[in-house]
């Protein structure tokens, strides 16, 4: 049979009011889907009885759901319907890293089982244990008293530099990503995938894949790298300013540190309107350390010297604005995890235009 998704419209996803967000939001009419044999694999695999599905707000591009049973909590993660971009939507990856991290002190959720079986519910996806904690969807921490904010970003960066000092190899990761080096790698990836995904002009892309791969940095330094580290992206305890679980994997890989680190950080650069941005915000009256002294936490944590440059940045900001432009091209298909994706349009031009800004 399939569930019905409960009563109810979506609730707003203006960025403006990220305390009235809820975890959940009905199951989107995209993303329905039977979940006959999905019974049968949690009782077979869990013991459990499926009693109320809903969808996740999270999950851009991997939708992403909450099965409640009778066994408690478990969250579903699955690649979304329709044709999808090669290497894309790899929910193998995810449930591998994750498998492997929980050898460390990385806080990730734990993973119960993967499946790459469609008959079940169309898709591969994985199940992992349902956290129970504090989602922060906007950087400012308007739900947070102002003196407890800057605890909540170093929480942020504890959790970054464990994965960063994560032995890769002692936990069998060494094939997670290919060899070469990981920026040249990227840029040539995200280039071919605007081609792909391209369903408008955006100059800035088109100068950024032009001007990156001619001012790569002498560096083959690897690490873990989780590709989309942001504050949205975790789940804090519910009381104390920690991380308890590092989310949504999909673009994860061996990389370079400074990648995340500028990737984080992108929020100290970005105007209000560009995927919530902080610049030109008062940050000492909100309680929030400047950029550089964020990066300096991180430095601490890790022993490293160096900073971000604005090749980091402007590689940050030319990757996140061709994964919108694909969030739009699958809006258009009728397949994103969205409700909103035809309105990322107009972020991914000022997220591209400010990365040109950084280096032109």
């Amino acid at each position: 049979m399939t569930l019905p998704s409960p009563q109810g419209g979506h609730p707003t996803e203006a960025e403006d009011a990220p305390e009235a967000l809820s975890e959940t939001v009905p199951v989107r009419e995209a993303h329905r889907f039977d979940t006959t044999r999905l019974e049968e694999l949690l009782g077979d695999r869990l013991g459990a009885r499926l009693v109320e599905l809903r969808q996740m707000r999270g999950g851009q591009s991997n939708p992403t759901f909450l099965l409640v049973t009778d066994r408690g909590e478990f969250v579903l993660r699955k690649q979304p319907p329709g044709d999808l971009l090669p290497s894309a939507h790899a929910v193998d990856r995810e449930f591998r890293v994750q498998e492997a991290l929980a050898q460390t002190d990385v806080p990730v959720p734990k993973v119960l089982l993967f499946t790459e079986d469609r008959s079940v519910i169309g898709t591969p996806f994985y199940l992992m244990e349902r956290l129970k904690g504090r989602i922060f969807w906007s950087p400012t921490l308007p739900e947070v008293p102002r003196e407890n904010r800057a605890a909540i970003y170093e929480g942020m960066v504890d959790a970054l530099a464990r994965l960063h000092k994560a032995d890769w190899k002692g936990i069998g990761l060494e094939t997670y990503g290919r060899p070469g080096n990981y920026f040249a790698r990227q840029i040539g990836r995200w280039s071919k995938q605007w081609q792909n995904s391209r369903t408008r002009e955006n100059p800035a892309i088109d100068k950024l894949a032009e001007w990156l791969p001619r001012n790569i940095p002498d560096s083959e330094e690897i690490a873990i790298c989780h590709g989309d580290f942001r504050i949205d992206n975790m789940i804090f305890h519910p009381s104390e300013p920690r991380v308890i679980g590092i989310l949504d994997w999909e673009l994860s890989t061996l990389g370079h540190p400074l990648a995340d680190l500028a990737y984080n950080c992108l929020p100290f650069i970005n105007p209000p309107a560009a995927f919530r941005g902080m610049a030109g915000l008062d940050l000492a009256a909100l309680g929030i350390p400047t950029m550089d002294a964020y990066v300096g936490m991180y430095q601490a944590r890790t022993g490293r010297t160096d900073s971000v440059t604005p090749f980091h940045l402007a590689f940050s900001l030319f990757r996140l604005a061709v994964i919108l432009e694909g969030v739009i091209a699958r809006g258009r298909q009728g397949n994103a995890s969205s409700a909103d994706a035809s309105s990322h349009g107009e972020r991914a031009t000022l997220l591209a235009d400010r990365g040109w800004e950084l280096v032109s």
